[in-house]
């Protein structure tokens, strides 16, 4: 099964996973990816320019793999605002789709004490993307990171 996260930076998607995925499953994250491909010493949250380019080719390359091998074990992908295109090609692989938002308060919140204050641009890019699409559907809602 896809199951692909979305919610706006600091919303717990990551927390979701670490709650739901077993061992076995594949996580698909690119600031995991980013931290993974980092030097020694980088910041947990590196947003470099170039390392970002890096990390999105390889999240590409992660997803299409992970995507073929979705029959025989389950895939979580975080995708913060997944595009119209995007959103039919994880439709057409039957993705089941989870949205984590506990609030723009409490994301705001945590950007400031966890993330970089450029995240808050994010965020807010989420928010009204959301608001576009009228009432988005929280398939869970967090106060506190799980």
């Amino acid at each position: 099964m896809l199951y692909v996260i979305t919610g706006p930076p600091a919303s717990g998607k990551s927390s979701y996973i670490r709650a739901n995925a077993r061992p076995t499953d594949v996580v698909i994250d690119l600031d995991l990816l980013a931290t993974a491909l980092a030097g020694p010493g980088a910041p947990q949250w590196n947003h470099d320019p170039i390392l970002l380019k890096v990390a999105h080719r390889a999240r590409f390359a992660a997803i299409e793999e992970a995507i073929a091998q979705r029959d025989a074990t389950d895939v979580y992908l975080i995708h913060t605002m997944p595009s119209e295109r995007a959103m039919a090609k994880y439709r057409r692989h039957q993705a089941r789709f989870v949205t984590i938002d506990p609030g723009r308060e409490v994301v705001m919140q945590r950007i400031e004490e966890m993330r970089a204050p450029h995240m808050k641009a994010v965020a807010t890019r989420w928010y009204r993307e959301a608001a576009k699409r009228g009432s988005h559907k929280v398939t869970r809602q967090a106060s506190r990171p799980w």
